[in-house]
């Protein structure tokens, strides 16, 4: 074979990795969107308020007999929407690895979470438990797909180009959530203008949602390649795979510590994500204009984090800048008890903190942890990676409901996220992830 044969080969090898790599990204630009517009903007607000309305003279509603605070009610769905995951994810996971068809996997997931979020169109009245179910199967099936999506990135990008392709990803999927946001502010305000309620135009909001995800979605399902393998031994129900999987990780137990603090520290990011609006409109007294725009502030400057982390990793490591991100989050919460309420202008800073340190926390914890898992587990250690990720965290918004449940304060939950952050500096910091790498088998980049 000669040398230009060669280079040809490598060019087009890059070419195809590049393309790929694209249709990868896309797909964060197509599920973003439910976490942003309906996640972290309308549902909770909205479902609270349906919640609200159905709750007897007490502020309770009664889920299945139990008495459940109104206010809490978003809150527990999250935390809920975990243990569907659970059962679901590893399963999924080790399928996926099993017989190396991610893709179709993925395209079930998508569209059940897209064919939810569609559904909360219909949630009006008081039908909080029509939008605590939707709730619970979108979160569910976004986890899944995520965590199918995620396995992808060993497979698409060698080890110096992950760090980059991982910021790109969840640059992508802020710059979508900034994009569909902006739509959403003019249909909201202006509903008059559009003859419609503001209930409706919430609803509409949160429909869109979802048709964007399933249309969108479509791109990354063309481009992503799946890698056969030969069939192997069938997959062990939910729990039975976790355990598996588990002791799997006990083979390597600096993954398992990444993982443990990962796990912990991500916790409080996605309960200030999924529980700020809430927090804004219902302690803070702010209007649903000023959340969105608060919203998109975040995701305008998540997309320049996000890139801006990047870099920092590639001069100081993907570690270190984690661990600075988390002191960052630690004061950014901290301040947001002190917030006066009505005073949407010290809201916006707390945004703008947020958004600086959203992206690149989470993309540079996604590619560390790329480093970290065994060659051919990829789907498998993601199911539990994704646990956590996403709003999928259980604990934060279970610590989060209890605490307004049992004092009434939205400030003391959300200052009872701060510890979440502290004990996952601490748990990082302990992991030796250079030594981990070469454990796990995997080449060990220059910097990390």
């Amino acid at each position: 074979m000669g040398t230009g044969t060669v280079r040809s080969t490598a060019a087009d090898e890059t070419a195809d990795r590049r393309r790929e790599q694209r249709g990868w990204y896309f797909y964060d630009w197509a599920c973003s969107v439910y976490s942003t517009s309906v996640l972290t903007v309308f549902l909770g607000p909205y479902l609270t308020s349906v919640a609200e309305s159905a709750a007897d003279a007490e502020g309770f509603v009664h889920p299945l007999g139990i008495p459940v605070r109104a206010g809490s009610f978003f809150a527990y769905a999250v935390s809920l929407s975990v243990v569907l995951a659970v059962l679901v994810m590893p399963l999924v996971g080790a399928a996926a690895d099993r017989t190396g068809r991610k893709k179709p996997l993925l395209a079930a997931a998508a569209y059940t979470g897209a064919a939810a979020t569609a559904g909360m169109f219909f949630l009006d009245g008081e039908r909080y438990l029509l939008g605590g179910a939707l709730l619970v199967v979108a979160n569910a099936a976004q986890s899944v797909a995520m965590m199918l999506y995620n396995a992808y990135l060993p497979q698409i990008a060698p080890p110096e180009e992950r760090d980059a392709v991982s910021s790109r990803g969840w640059a992508f999927g802020y710059a979508a959530g900034a994009l569909v946001l902006v739509a959403n502010l003019v249909l909201y305000t202006g509903h008059d203008a559009f003859g419609v309620s503001e209930g409706t135009a919430v609803r509409i909001c949160l429909a869109s949602a979802g048709l964007w995800w399933g249309a969108f979605a479509l791109i990354p399902l063309r481009r992503l390649r799946d890698r056969r393998v030969p069939a192997r031994e069938a997959a062990l129900p939910g729990f039975r795979q976790l355990a598996a999987t588990v002791r799997d990780m006990r083979r390597h137990p600096l993954t398992l510590a990444f993982l443990l603090a990962y796990l912990v520290y991500n916790d409080g990011i996605q309960t200030v994500i999924s529980q700020a609006s809430v927090y804004g409109s219902r302690e803070l007294g702010l209007g649903q204009s000023t959340l969105i725009v608060a919203v998109l502030l975040v995701q305008v400057l998540a997309v320049a984090g996000a890139l801006a982390l990047g870099r920092l990793a590639r001069r100081y490591g993907a570690k270190r800048t984690i661990l600075g991100s988390l002191v960052a989050w630690t004061l950014t919460l901290a301040a947001g008890y002190f917030l006066p309420a009505g005073a949407p202008e010290w809201f916006f800073v707390l945004a703008a903190g947020i958004g600086l340190v959203l992206g690149g926390s989470q993309a540079l914890s996604r590619s560390l942890f790329s480093h970290l898992v065994p060659p051919g587990k990829e789907a498998e250690y993601f199911s539990a990676y994704e646990m956590s990720d996403r709003g999928m965290s259980w604990l934060g918004p279970l610590l989060f409901g209890l605490t307004y449940q049992l004092t009434g304060s939205y400030r003391d939950a959300i200052v009872s996220l701060v510890g979440f952050f502290v004990l996952g500096f601490v748990l990082l910091a302990r992991v030796p992830v250079r030594r981990a790498i070469t454990d796990a088998g995997n080449p060990v980049p220059e910097r990390i």
